[in-house]
């Protein structure tokens, strides 16, 4: 009996040690998540006052890394997310602003703990650029037109990925991401109304992973 526990436990060992790692240097990891992105969102609006009310969005997003290192991995992530946007509590009540699309690619630098197991958690950090496009105002608004400017920003990250064999893997991540933008608003008759927004949102993420 003694001598079938330690044959058994050598042979485990040995598989442990010959198991393939989650990922290490040059191989590249391809994802697609579902996420779910919260906006944060805080607003100075002149000459109305008021603040912004963002909606949330699920959307999917995909995502590629490349390992510079066995640890430290670059993330490029991917997608767009569509927002439906209220001023709140200006001079003028509630006013619909509409909807407006968001694409904002991000980097991220990543450290990942424990590349050569099942479990791989990692934590990032990087820089965001968002594209604001298809900004329609609500029909018979009383607006003319609404424009929002570009955005750069930090975004932080951390996730983990559970490998199910040597290509494919599941994985869950969260990011917060900065992102600012001017508001430019033709208020017809009422002059032009201007906004800072900050919209700074959460995004939860789950999703399928290929290693390349």
């Amino acid at each position: 009996m003694k001598t079938l526990l330690e044959s058994t436990l050598a042979l485990a060992l040995v598989a442990g040690m010959s198991a393939p790692a989650m990922a290490e240097q040059g191989d590249w990891l391809f994802r697609l998540r579902a996420i779910h992105v919260v906006p944060d969102e805080s607003a100075e609006i002149s000459p109305i006052a008021g603040t912004a009310d963002i909606d949330t969005s699920i959307v999917p997003e995909f995502d590629i890394s490349y390992f510079l290192t066995d640890h430290v991995a670059a993330e490029l992530i991917l997608g767009v997310t569509p927002h439906d946007v209220m001023a709140r509590g200006t001079a003028l009540g509630d006013v619909d602003l509409g909807d407006v699309t968001l694409l904002p690619p991000t980097l991220t630098l990543q450290y990942h703990f424990n590349p050569e197991g099942q479990f791989s958690p990692y934590v990032g950090a990087g820089i965001n650029y968002t594209i604001f496009f298809d900004a329609d105002l609500p029909t018979g608004s009383p607006l003319v037109d609404i424009d929002y400017d570009e955005s750069f920003g930090g975004a932080l990250q951390a996730g983990i990925d559970y490998r199910l064999n040597e290509r494919w893997f599941l994985n869950a991540d969260v990011k917060k991401v900065w992102i600012n933008t001017d508001v430019t608003i033709d208020a017809g008759g009422l002059g032009t109304v201007t906004g800072d927004v900050d919209i700074h949102p959460v995004i939860f993420g789950l999703g399928i992973g290929l290693r390349y």
